[in-house]
């Protein structure tokens, strides 16, 4: 049954993304962006977790004991990467022609390297060698996707929007790096928050966490409702 096991991970993995994005898309429905270039952005944030793990790895070496600024720069690290990723194949295309557009392709950057956390926790947590009605039954899958869809890949989005955000406001006012070095700091506190509170109340109560996602998630809906008004 590993097969359908490796199935139900990659779903579970890639669900939540796809779900968030195509919601997210619908706040640039006058004029959408190419699919080919939200796949590239996608694409290049899922491989963006590659040198985010290996930096992340070092500094957990290195600051073992130093909690706050563990979470803070480790935090840091996961929005820097999923900034650049988008940076770096949208900077010069000519579909990069509005302000909403980086937030969007900061959302496609965002649920790609989303998505590989997703594929590596999932199948970690639940043995692909276990039977498949095992799987399905302990929940595995389906819990994982659950807690994924509104907690860290939701977390994800809403850090990488305000950074999107910034980017936006930047690009209208001509002074990119600026905005963006805000944006940059801004999603890391909010990631930050997040991380901090799942650690602090992980075992007890839930509540503070996504309680803290739904308010981030009110000022992300609002950006994107400012960012459709910058000219």
């Amino acid at each position: 049954m590993e097969v359908a096991n490796i199935f139900i991970v990659l779903l579970a993995a890639f669900a939540p993304a796809l779900v968030w994005l195509f919601f997210f898309l619908r706040e640039d429905a006058v004029h959408p962006e190419p699919r080919r270039l939200i796949a590239k952005v996608f694409a290049v944030g899922a491989l963006a977790s590659i040198p985010t793990f290996l930096v992340q790895s070092g500094l957990d070496v290195l600051l073992r004991g130093e909690f706050v600024v563990l979470v803070i720069l480790l935090a840091l690290v996961e929005e820097f990467f999923k900034f650049f990723a988008a940076w770096l194949v949208v900077r010069k295309d000519p579909a990069f022609d509005e302000p909403i557009d980086a937030m969007i392709y900061m959302v496609a950057a965002s649920l790609g390297f989303a998505t590989v956390e997703n594929v590596f926790i999932t199948g970690s947590t639940y043995p692909l060698s276990a039977s498949l009605g095992a799987f399905l039954i302990a929940g595995g899958a389906l819990t994982t996707l659950t807690y994924r869809f509104l907690g860290a890949t939701l977390l994800h989005v809403l850090a990488s929007s305000l950074a999107g955000y910034s980017w936006a406001r930047g690009w209208v006012k001509g002074k990119p790096l600026h905005f963006m070095l805000l944006g940059l700091v801004g999603a890391t506190v909010v990631h930050a928050i997040f991380n901090f509170l799942i650690y602090r109340y992980q075992y007890e109560n839930l509540l503070f966490p996504t309680l803290f996602l739904f308010i981030a998630g009110f000022f992300v809906l609002a950006d994107f409702e400012k960012v459709k008004k910058l000219v």
